[in-house]
């Protein structure tokens, strides 16, 4: 068989090399069994021609090699395989043989070990039961400490020991439980510590929340308390100080306590008494509220690992504490009760926050309570702020101010800073001094209206006594005097000037315990007066000045009143330097402005003066009634005149029967009186000229201008009577020249002199102004025309006419100059 393979091989033709190539590795790539052979197939058949056929007889051939090989293995081995199994027949029958040896010697050795074995399962059933008890023994021992455990966290619960309990679980939960995680009860604890845990959290939160609710009610006690302890350490320190004489605050509250009949000092005396009441007991924030539940709440939430929880919560209420405390009631500003609460409630509250601060270890922080506190401030200011404006009582407003101070006190002495309230206290201090202004504005306005305005009568020496202790009125010439004697100002001058005195003592109150030196305080005190004086005082004198009902005799003995307070202001000035032990020669000391507001209204008199006697003047003006087309005058003055020549030599005797007890008020009333009459009489003749000139009067004949004249004539005569003494020669006159000098160029028709010396120094004329002489001639050139329609007919009246036309052509040409020139 071999041999045929051989030769069929042999019949094969044989290709090239390349094809042959390919073919061995096409078999060998079957015979490996590598799939898919799609790949392998199709590059035999794609590569070579008529590749199907070529391929078959190529895989015949290697097949027919193949079995030639396997028949030659079988061949070589047969012999072999037929030895083993005939060695393998005979050691069948010894296995069976040994199988039944083995078969029975097991029914032996087990009938023999039957008894052996129950013997031994016996011993290890006893042997189990043993290990079982003394592991239920040992887990026993193991749980009933933690049972015990459990059930004094039961009793503590029961007791309300909660911090107690939480420290029970804790020892639970470390030391027990979790060696008895596998036993059911032992879940049954562990699932119900969280519940009780939880239970523990809310009761505690449920005491916090009591608490809370207790301090906001006691906040304006405990603040009540504290502003008590506040003020009796101050009025010990005060007490302190007089006593050793180290303080400043020695004069002013001694000052305060000599103040005869001060009503609102009896207010403050007894507004301070209400915090100073020593024999009392007084009771600390720990007497007052119970913080046991917030210390307990506090270390129950840092055991619960929650203490972050507990802050943030007791902190956001106690923000909202706040806020509801900030809040004043609306008509707080009503009642010095109103604002004492108010102060109560913000004071204790911070006075529990410090408490809270120093007792427990971070559950608020010194940045916490400084922030609660600006943000407390700026609202606190804001609330002052708008609520003190609705003051208007000065005693309302100065309770404030203490109130603040104690307020202040309070706060500083627990270390929260208070610049910004003794900042807001200035500005408060300008409303108090708005409102005393306000006051004494109606306590002046009282005092004018009450005044007689006549000098006051003194009959004995305890009147007068009277008068000096409230003014300081010094006069020799007065003093040599007899009983009855009187002075020369009017009753209102001691009462404004105690008044004045009230006032500085009223400012003083609010100065007081402003920590500001003496200097400061002097300076105040100064500026308040003058505000006093320059606004108030001065503002009511000039009301008063102007008011229908003040007559002329009233207006000089306002400007005698005004004089004597203007020289008592150096007195004023001694008294606040008393006072305040600031001496007046410091330099920046400021002064009083008594003397300008008192010059000011005295001038404002003395033009009050003018202005009145001018009206009066013009309403005699306006009785005139004259007939300006007369032919002849009347022979005698016009009786409107008449009158007003007597009304103003009556009025000046009255000026100069003024009682005058020395030179200066000779010498005062002297100079208004000549003031007076020199703007009467210059006040007259303007109206007696602009009555002449009035653009209504059309024409005026020549003996209506020689009845003027005669009436010029009187006025004349009155100013050269010397109505009032101190006129130097004719002085008094001057004031009608202008009107003289009209008059007389018509009366003797010199018009040839005037045109010809008109400019010059040394003219007749000369304060006849050409446009006025040009009014008043055109005039009466229209008269002439009118009552002379036949005076062409005469040659003196033609020739007259002529001059007039002349005259009013060459003023007319002077007039024209005058307005080039200019």
């Amino acid at each position: 068989m071999a041999m045929g393979s051989s030769s069929e091989m042999t019949d094969v033709p044989v290709t090239d090399n390349g094809e042959e190539s390919i073919y061995d590795n096409v078999f060998a790539e079957i015979e490996t069994l590598e799939l898919p052979l799609g790949s392998t197939l199709r590059s035999v058949y794609d590569d070579l021609p008529n590749a199907h056929q070529r391929f078959m007889e190529k895989l015949d051939v290697r097949i027919r090699n193949h079995d030639r090989e396997i028949e030659k293995m079988c061949n070589f081995h047969h012999q072999g395989f037929v030895d083993a199994i005939t060695e393998l027949l005979k050691v069948r029958a010894e296995a069976e043989k040994l199988k039944v040896q083995v078969i029975d010697t097991n029914r032996r050795l087990q009938d023999a070990g039957k008894e052996m074995i129950s013997q031994t399962e016996a011993s290890i059933r006893s042997r189990i039961q043993q290990r079982n008890i003394a592991t239920v023994v040992d887990r026993l021992q193991l749980c009933l400490p933690a049972l015990e455990m459990y059930i004094r966290l039961k009793e503590q619960m029961n007791l309300k020991r909660y911090y107690s309990a939480l420290k029970t679980m804790e020892y639970l939960e470390i030391m027990y439980l979790p060696k008895m995680g596998q036993y059911r009860f032992c879940q049954i604890m562990v699932e119900n510590l969280p519940k009780l845990r939880e239970e523990i959290k809310e009761i505690s939160m449920s005491d916090l929340k009591d608490f809370l609710e207790s301090i906001r009610k006691h906040s304006d006690k405990i603040g009540e308390t504290a502003m008590k302890q506040a003020q009796q350490q101050k009025s010990f320190n005060i007490a302190l100080h007089k006593q050793t004489g180290m303080s400043y605050g020695k004069s002013v509250y001694k000052m305060n306590g000599c103040i005869p009949k001060q009503e609102n000092g009896l207010r403050s005396k007894q507004a301070a008494a209400e915090y100073d009441e020593p024999e009392e007991e007084i009771l600390t924030a720990q007497d007052l509220v119970d913080f046991s539940p917030v210390y307990r709440c506090l270390h129950i939430y840092s055991v619960l690992g929650d203490r972050e929880t507990f802050e943030n919560y007791y902190r956001k209420q106690r923000r909202k504490q706040a806020r509801l405390v900030l809040q004043p009631q609306a008509n707080m500003h009503e009642t010095v009760e109103g604002y004492r609460r108010y102060f109560s409630q913000v004071a204790g509250f911070f006075v529990v926050e410090d408490h809270i601060l120093h007792v427990t270890q971070g559950l608020v922080t010194k940045a916490y309570t400084d922030e609660l506190w600006n943000m407390a401030l700026s609202k606190l200011v804001a609330v002052l702020r708008t609520h003190s404006s609705y003051c208007t009582d000065p005693d309302l407003v100065l309770e404030l101010k203490n109130l603040i101070v104690v307020f202040a006190d309070t706060l500083q002495s627990f270390g929260f800073p208070v610049n910004r309230l003794f900042d807001l206290l200035f500005e408060i201090r300008d409303q108090y001094n708005e409102t005393l202004l306000k006051k004494w504005a109606v306590l002046f306005r009282e005092i004018f209206e009450a005044d007689n305005y006549s000098p006051i009568p003194l009959t004995n020496e305890e009147e007068y006594k009277i008068v000096i202790c409230k003014f300081p009125y010094q006069e020799p010439e007065l003093e040599k005097q007899t009983f009855p004697k009187k002075l020369p100002i009017s009753q209102s001058v001691p009462q404004i000037y105690m008044q004045v005195k009230e006032f500085i003592y009223a400012s003083l109150k609010f100065s007081e315990s402003l920590h500001r030196s003496s200097t400061e305080i002097d300076d105040m005190l100064r500026k308040s007066t003058n505000l006093l004086l320059t606004r108030t005082l001065s503002g009511c004198l000039q009301n008063l000045i102007k008011k229908p009902h003040i007559g002329l005799t009233e207006l000089v003995q306002i400007i005698i009143n005004t004089t004597h307070l203007e020289q008592a202001c150096k007195y004023l000035e001694d008294f606040i330097s008393n006072i305040t032990n600031i001496s007046p020669e410091t330099v920046h000391t400021t002064r009083l402005y008594g003397l300008s507001t008192f010059k000011d209204a005295r001038h404002a008199a003395e033009g009050e003066i003018y202005t009145k006697l001018n009206q009066k003047i013009d309403e005699f003006i306006q009785l005139a009634d004259y007939d300006w087309t007369m032919s002849e005058p009347d022979g005698r003055a016009s009786g409107y005149l008449m009158d007003l020549i007597n009304f103003l030599r009556s009025t000046f005797q009255v000026f100069t029967h003024l009682p005058n007890n020395n030179n200066d008020h000779a010498a005062m009333s002297g100079k208004v009186a000549q003031t007076a009459c020199m703007s009467a009489c210059k006040h007259l003749s303007t109206s007696l000229t602009q009555m002449l000139l009035d653009s209504d009067l059309k024409q005026i004949s020549m003996g209506a201008i020689q009845q003027f004249n005669l009436d010029v004539i009187q006025c004349e005569l009155f100013a050269s009577s010397d109505p009032v003494p101190g006129f130097q020669g004719d002085t008094l006159q001057l004031a009608f020249i202008d009107l003289r000098q009209l008059l007389d160029l018509f009366m003797v028709w010199d018009w040839s002199m005037y045109l010809a010396d008109y400019g010059q120094p040394s003219s007749k004329y000369l304060r006849v102004n050409p446009s006025t002489a040009l009014t008043l001639l055109e005039k009466i050139k229209d008269t002439s025309k009118k009552n002379n329609i036949f005076a062409q007919f005469r040659k003196n009246d033609r020739d007259k006419q002529k001059l007039i036309e002349t005259v009013v052509k060459q003023l007319r040409s002077l007039v024209n100059g005058m307005s080039q020139h200019n």
